[in-house]
């Protein structure tokens, strides 16, 4: 009988990227490691989508497309090529219109995307079904991923116990009702599958699947439907490893996993772990390891060349071809196998940790852990916290996060409802410490969650806290219809050339338009000058004339760092309290500035795109 092939995707090139070294890979780096990925065999490659178009350009300055090209010129088919999506956000936080879509699938398939994972963050099918038929339609494959969550731990508040009556009668006390139950997970894919999806990914974004829970969903996937599952997970909680190994015992069919100065931590467990493990359950990989050597002992030296941006350290070297591992790792390896086909979690979970203890790899987070958050949503809380020099108030926020996910509909925490549920915990816990009432500070972000506009959330908001956030009791879904493509401006300084040069960069503006407007004006500025340059010799600039006459009027400061979105007064302008002076993004949430009082701009120091420090001062006042 022959042993069952285990399917991989390889997610180094894009979900490795889950660590602040790995979104400074440049595509040089990538361009080496491209001719070893040619022999690997990886059933799937995932190297773009999430947060790769946005990193890239923030970060290295390059073009998202451009990358795209260069591994789907190398490849040649010999993996497939995938990317991920947010259902009907694409990757950003606004609904997009179908033809919005249709531009962006088109135009991602012709230049070598195969499989588009698509995903909905509140798991409304309503969200993915156009995404999946256009996928198809175009000649792609379309790959449904279900997200998983948990519901929030319950409060001593939340149980409803019964009266001294009640207590006579036998009552007991009632906590509240689980949402998300295998059955809900199984129903989502059941959805996709119906839909069109030629894959069923079990995504758990946040490493929270514990193994007996992957154990108990994969195996009810696998009856349920037909298509391949895949399971997605990280290893920041530390169940990641042995989540795994329970999903191969109960018939997952593609894995996703990391090479190994990649794996472990914020990201996937290790392919050469997982090939330890399979090499003892009689499974074998469908991938030539011999080649992920090689692409190993080329990863090492980016990810030295990435030193100043890496928080962590280098696990142990291994290679688990010719590597002769010690008796006690050895016996954790037996140990962990033996758990996992008993259902023993608890040992399971002891025998992984001890091996990636040896290796070197990233202690379980047991903050996160017991939070049951996302690390990139912990970090980026922490991230906010310190901006606003309120780090003591972490644990608070913290605390606050199952209060607002049920007061916003049990959204789960996925992004971009992750962010933006730990955003709006931060501003409640700020709120509290000024002695102003929970909600108060709000994003717009937060807004339009509770009013409807990202879809369905699994739980109906309730009418009155609807009201209190949005000013209206009724849900009123995104009018796609309303959707404004954004202008294409001319920027006469530069020669007189739109900001964006083709459909490519139109569509970057329409997802990303915070971090593409400032990519393509450098981009703009750089061919205007090189141009200029050919035509006439250099001339020395005249030094601009700055305004440093010194601030003797109120001023308004930024409340933490980000960057500046758009501006909407100008020196002279009489403003009221209440009015939006200007928007800005921070983490990701796009926040309103709002006047304090009745003013008249004096002075403003900054302009669109700009990115300014906690405290800098934007604007004076008369």
């Amino acid at each position: 009988m022959e042993s069952k092939k285990l399917k991989i995707r390889d997610l180094t090139l894009r979900d490795g990227q889950q660590s602040l070294f790995a979104t400074r890979l440049s595509q040089a780096e990538i361009d080496k490691l491209l001719p070893y990925y040619e022999n690997a065999g990886f059933y799937i490659m995932e190297v773009w989508g999430g947060a790769v178009p946005d990193s890239v350009m923030r970060y290295l300055d390059e073009s998202p497309w451009d990358r795209l090209r260069s591994v789907s010129k190398v490849m040649k088919g010999k993996s497939l090529l995938s990317a991920l999506s947010r259902g009907r956000n694409l990757f950003g936080y606004v609904p997009y219109p179908d033809y919005v879509l249709e531009g962006f699938y088109k135009e991602a398939i012709a230049n070598g995307l195969n499989v588009m994972r698509i995903f909905d963050a509140l798991n409304d099918i309503d969200n993915v079904k156009e995404s999946i038929r256009l996928i198809n339609e175009l000649g792609g494959i379309a790959d449904g991923a279900v997200c998983y969550t948990v519901d929030p731990k319950t409060a001593p508040a939340d149980i409803k116990r019964p009266g001294f009556f009640g207590r006579l009668m036998g009552k007991k006390a009632a906590e509240p009702e689980k949402i998300f139950t295998d059955e809900y997970f199984v129903e989502k894919a059941k959805a996709m599958e119906a839909l069109g999806a030629k894959i069923i990914t079990l995504k758990d974004m946040a490493g929270l699947v514990n193994p007996s829970r992957a154990a108990s969903i994969i195996s009810k996937l696998k009856a349920a439907v037909k298509v391949p599952v895949d399971f997605h997970t990280h290893c920041t909680p530390g169940y990641g490893l042995a989540s795994c190994v329970m999903a191969i015992l109960n018939g997952v069919d593609i894995l996703d996993t990391n090479i190994w100065w990649f794996g472990g931590g914020s990201a996937a467990p290790a392919i050469e772990l997982i090939y330890l493990f399979t090499q003892r359950l009689g499974i074998e990989i469908d991938v030539d390891m011999k080649a992920v050597g090689e692409i190993r002992k080329r990863l090492l030296g980016a990810r030295q060349s990435l030193k100043d941006f890496d928080l962590g350290k280098l696990p142990r070297e291994f290679d688990p071809l010719t590597d002769k591992l010690p008796a006690d790792v050895e016996a954790q390896l037996d140990r962990a196998v033996a758990a996992a086909k008993a259902g023993d979690e608890e040992t399971l979970l002891a025998a992984c940790h001890a091996i990636e203890e040896y290796f070197g790899f990233p202690k379980p987070n047991e903050l996160v852990k017991n939070a049951e958050v996302p690390g990139g949503m912990y970090s980026n809380m922490v991230a906010q916290l310190k901006a606003l020099h309120a780090d003591d108030l972490l644990d608070d926020a913290m605390r606050l996060i199952p209060m607002v996910r049920r007061d916003a509909g049990l959204v789960p925490l996925v992004t971009p409802t992750s962010q933006i549920v730990g955003s709006q915990a931060v501003s409640v816990a700020m709120d509290r410490r000024k002695g102003n009432p929970d909600y108060t500070t709000k994003s717009n972000q937060f807004i339009s969650l509770v009013k409807g506009e990202y879809g369905h959330t699994p739980v109906a908001v309730k009418a009155e806290f609807r009201e209190k956030i949005t000013g209206s009791p009724e849900e009123k879904p995104y009018d796609t219809a309303s959707y404004k493509r954004p202008e294409n401006p001319v920027i006469e300084e530069l020669g007189g050339v739109k900001l964006a040069s083709n459909r490519e960069e139109e569509l970057l503006m329409e997802l990303l338009p915070n971090v593409a407007n400032g990519f393509l004006r450098r981009r703009r500025t750089e061919e205007f000058e090189a141009q200029q340059a050919k035509e006439k010799p250099a001339e020395a600039k005249a030094e601009e004339k700055v305004d440093d006459a010194p601030i003797t009027g109120e001023t308004l400061t930024a409340p933490m760092g980000g960057r500046i979105i758009e501006i909407n007064v100008k020196p002279g302008d009489k403003v009221k309290k209440g009015d939006i002076l200007l928007v800005y993004e921070a983490m990701k949430m796009e926040n309103d500035v709002q006047a304090t009082a009745d003013h008249t701009i004096k002075r403003i120091f900054v302009k669109p795109d700009e990115v300014v420090g906690t405290d800098a001062v934007l604007i004076e006042f008369e």
